[in-house]
C-alpha cells in the first residue's frame, strides 16, 4: 500500500502584493511502517494560480526539487519523480487548472547563447559603422593632401 502526501503552505508577500503557496514537504508512507520525507525546494506558485512542471524529482538530472529531509530518512534510499506536474492549493474555481506559472526558466542555454550572439554581431555592426563614418573624413584629408602636392608640383614649374 502507498500514500504520497503533499504539505503546502499559503504566505502573503507585501512586495508582491498577494499569496504565495508553497510545497513544503513530500510524504511517502510505503505499508504503513515506511515512511520517506522529501522537503520540496522552488515549489512555489502566486495563490491565484496553479504550479506546472515538467519534472518535479529527487534525482539531479532533473535539477532536484526533492530533498531528502534528513540522511537517518528512508527518502534517503528512495528516488521520486513527478512527471508532467500540475499543483493548486487554493482558489480552485469548477474543478479546473488556473493558468500555470511553470518551473521552465526563461534564459534557457539556447536563448542565453543567441543573445550573446546577438550583442557580439551587433558590437561587429558599430564597429563597421565607425570605420565607414571615418572613410569620409580620410577622403576628405585625401583630398586636401592631393590639392597641396598638385600646387607644390605646379609652383616649381
Amino acid at each position: 500500500d502507498l500514500s504520497i502526501r503533499l504539505q503546502m503552505s499559503n504566505t502573503f508577500y507585501e512586495s508582491a502584493g498577494q499569496n504565495w503557496f508553497t510545497l513544503d514537504n513530500v510524504y511517502i508512507h510505503y505499508n504503513w511502517t515506511h515512511e520517506a520525507t522529501f522537503n520540496a525546494t522552488d515549489v512555489y506558485a502566486p495563490s491565484t494560480n496553479s504550479y506546472h512542471c515538467q519534472h518535479v524529482s529527487s534525482l539531479q538530472k532533473y535539477d532536484t526539487l526533492l530533498v531528502p529531509s534528513a540522511n537517518t530518512d528512508h527518502a534517503a534510499h528512495w528516488h521520486i519523480t513527478f512527471t508532467d506536474f500540475q499543483i493548486q492549493a487554493f482558489t480552485v474555481h469548477s474543478s479546473k487548472f488556473a493558468a500555470a506559472s511553470d518551473c521552465a526558466t526563461f534564459f534557457t542555454p539556447a536563448i542565453l547563447m543567441g543573445l550573446i550572439t546577438s550583442l557580439i554581431l551587433l558590437l561587429v555592426l558599430a564597429y563597421a559603422l565607425h570605420m565607414v563614418v571615418h572613410l569620409k573624413h580620410i577622403d576628405l584629408y585625401i583630398s586636401i593632401l592631393s590639392l597641396h602636392l598638385s600646387y607644390k608640383l605646379i609652383s616649381q614649374f
